[in-house]
């Protein structure tokens, strides 16, 4: 199901802004039992990341009642939003007449295998890149060619996700996740002050690890410093938590911080 502008469609413009330039921005999340999971953290990014690119945000209750006419349909399901710059005529310049699109989609919620959880993933290191643009950093924009190119580089189904680096070798996040390491107790995630999102779930770690007495740090991540850690863990507000179990030959077993970063977020899911 998708709504375009509060009315059931599949259409937009043909010179949406969107779809010519990606210039917009987009969360994803679960709804349960017609809920929107986590949604003023979901609408508090939203509306962050269209003033970091002066997109004017439709106001929260606009979507809650799209997402009201979603969960008349599919109580249990993941929702994207897009929200656009709208329609414009040929060229980047950006027209004061230009009016924001906003898109709300459903789709069916994905069946992750259980040992995900239980065991941990494969993850493959990618050669792709992510380009450095701290005016763009942090923020879901609709800009992601560099994850369709690096998630293109396998296909073996026993890989679960990529993690992607920068043109200097920092581990940036996976081409859908947030990453994690622990190591002697203490928690790092890549700083993000150059390229990669911002995740919501990434927000909630951060938190709960400081409120239950870990001390988090935000970053630079070698491959060196990933290879080293104790627990590795990758997050976003879809899969929950997944421990990564092996890259390539170096293998990891499974960790108690990373489950316990999972009964934190099980068990907080309205914070």
């Amino acid at each position: 199901m998708n709504l375009v502008n509060g009315v059931e469609s599949d259409a937009i413009s043909a010179r949406d802004r969107g779809l010519a330039y990606g210039d917009g921005v987009f969360r994803t999340f679960r709804l349960r039992g017609g809920k929107p999971v986590l949604w003023w953290r979901q609408y508090a990014k939203l509306g962050a990341d269209c003033k970091a690119l002066r997109i004017s945000c439709p106001a929260s209750d606009v979507f809650e009642r799209d997402l009201a006419v979603i969960a008349g349909r599919h109580s249990d399901c993941v929702v994207k939003i897009i929200v656009t710059r709208g329609s414009s005529e040929r060229g980047y310049a950006i027209s004061a007449e230009s009016a924001p699109v906003r898109v709300v989609s459903a789709s069916p919620s994905p069946e992750y295998p259980r040992h995900y959880y239980e065991r941990g993933v494969r993850v493959h290191l990618c050669r792709n890149r992510l380009a450095a643009q701290p005016a763009l950093a942090g923020i879901k924009h609709l800009n992601r060619l560099e994850n369709v190119l690096a998630r293109s580089e396998w296909s073996d189904p026993e890989i679960a996700e990529g993690l992607m680096c920068d043109a200097e070798d920092n581990v940036i996040c996976g081409t859908m996740t947030n990453l994690f390491l622990a190591r002697g107790g203490v928690l790092m995630t890549p700083d993000l002050a150059r390229c990669g999102v911002a995740g919501v779930q990434r927000e909630r770690v951060i938190e709960l690890a400081l409120i239950n007495n870990i001390p988090a740090r935000i970053s630079s991540v070698s491959i060196d410093n990933l290879l080293a850690a104790d627990e590795l863990f990758l997050v976003n507000s879809v899969i929950g938590v997944w421990q990564i179990a092996a890259l390539d030959r170096k293998t990891w077993n499974a960790g108690p911080l990373t489950a316990q970063i999972r009964r934190w977020l099980d068990h907080a899911q309205d914070r």
